[in-house]
């Protein structure tokens, strides 16, 4: 018997409280990624390890009903599959890219996405897009172009990465919406973790790097169940309340890592990050009001 999807319910406090607990959750994840790549861990074993941790747990919670084929069936495979590989494209571009970048520059880049999700309504889904929306987009641009300063020389070239991390969150937040309420949210992860596994498994054999600590094991081990749990809560809370209602949430990941990248690696966001942030925040949350309308 498949896994059923749980029903939408209008509880839009519940559905902020899972979001803020959600973006919380991804801080950590990329704390910890942050920390890891510095000390040598290379990004596809790091990848590797957070959809491993991710299968596991998902495949166990799946099969609690029997081991079927009919419980890992699902009524949108493409949907489904085409949404796992975003996130993990993401991840992989995210994890590299914190080689090179601070977490608050990667996370300021990263806020762009909804900039991107009505810049696609509009140039793919052909949907109206007012002059207060266009307006959004350009001052979203210029906030990006504030944050990564392409003829500066603060400019680095893994700032692309973040674009790109960007772009695969929109689309993996759109169809993240489609989906809730027609594809159990276990199912979901389940093929997260499965097509992640496989894919990146390659390559962190090639790149492997044994733990030297058992921090670093806490932390390796702890990206797969933490980003899990975080994917959970984000899928779950997209049943209790609509996008538009949680998409102003997602930029308490900037306070998130603000204060975690001041305790752990003792730094803090330069002024044109700050501004940057600042200016595309403002953008999402034109788009998000107009959208309410």
């Amino acid at each position: 018997m498949a896994v059923a999807a749980g029903l939408i319910e209008d509880r839009p406090r519940l559905g902020i409280l899972l979001m803020l607990g959600a973006w919380a959750l991804f801080a950590v994840v990329d704390t910890s990624a942050k920390w890891l790549v510095l000390m040598a861990f290379p990004a596809f074993q790091l990848a590797f390890m957070r959809y491993a941790g991710h299968f596991v747990i998902s495949t166990a919670l799946i099969a609690r009903g029997g081991i079927t084929r009919d419980r890992f069936q699902t009524q949108r495979p493409g949907l489904v599959v085409l949404r796992a590989l975003l996130l993990i494209l993401a991840t992989l571009s995210n994890f590299y890219a914190l080689n090179f970048l601070p977490l608050t520059v990667t996370a300021a880049i990263m806020f762009s996405s909804p900039v991107i999700v009505c810049f696609l309504s509009y140039a793919v889904l052909k949907e109206p897009v007012g002059p207060w929306r266009w307006g959004a987009i350009l001052l979203g641009f210029v906030g990006v172009l504030i944050v990564i300063r392409p003829l500066g020389a603060g400019f680095h070239w893994a700032m692309g990465l973040a674009l790109f991390n960007a772009a695969s969150l929109a689309l993996y937040s759109l169809i993240t919406r489609q989906l809730a309420g027609v594809v159990a949210t276990e199912t979901m992860q389940f093929y997260m973790g499965v097509l992640g596994t496989a894919i990146l498994a390659p390559m962190a054999v090639w790149t492997w790097v044994w733990p030297q600590s058992g921090l670093e094991w806490v932390l390796l081990i702890g990206l797969g169940v933490l980003g899990w749990a975080g994917h959970q809560m984000l899928t779950i809370a997209h049943r209790f309340s609509s996008a538009n209602t949680l998409m102003p949430y997602m930029y308490s990941l900037m306070v998130y890592l603000t204060i975690l990248s001041y305790f752990v690696f003792d730094h803090l966001p330069d002024v044109w990050t700050v501004l940057g942030t600042i200016i595309i925040v403002a953008s999402g949350l034109i788009i998000w009001k107009r959208e309410q309308r």
